[in-house]
């Protein structure tokens, strides 16, 4: 059931939750927001299977997309993203416009990056 337009949280994705990726299918009945960048703040890493985006004084505008989601998705999405693991957590993230208004969140990485590959402004490789 795809939600409202005006219901739910606004959430920003990066890696294997894109179209096309492993994980994406937690996101197939949501709304679908378009394609996205963010403000020059963040750092894309290869962590394995997947990247994590941390934020950075040295950082780069991180190539992704946008949903709504409902209140049910967005548990599956913390539960996939190991949340509860500390793998990641999901807190404000700062958009470009035209997506710099909707107050979007992201999972960001809470591992060590020391020793991890860069990944440019988007996983898998360069836009």
């Amino acid at each position: 059931m795809t939600q409202e337009p005006e219901s739910g949280t606004v959430v920003f994705v990066y890696g294997s939750l894109k179209r096309g990726y492993a994980l994406h299918h937690l996101l197939a009945s949501q709304v679908w927001l378009g394609r996205a960048q963010t403000e020059p703040r963040y750092c894309l890493y290869e962590t394995g299977e997947y990247p994590g985006t941390v934020e950075t004084s040295r950082g780069i505008s991180v190539h992704g997309e946008v949903y709504r989601v409902s209140a049910e998705c967005l548990r599956a999405l913390d539960a996939a993203e190991g949340v509860e693991d500390l793998l990641y957590e999901r807190r404000p993230i700062c958009l470009q416009a035209p997506h710099d208004v909707l107050g979007a969140q992201a999972w960001y990485y809470l591992g060590s990056t020391a020793g991890l590959r860069e990944c440019g402004a988007s996983w898998p490789g360069a836009v």
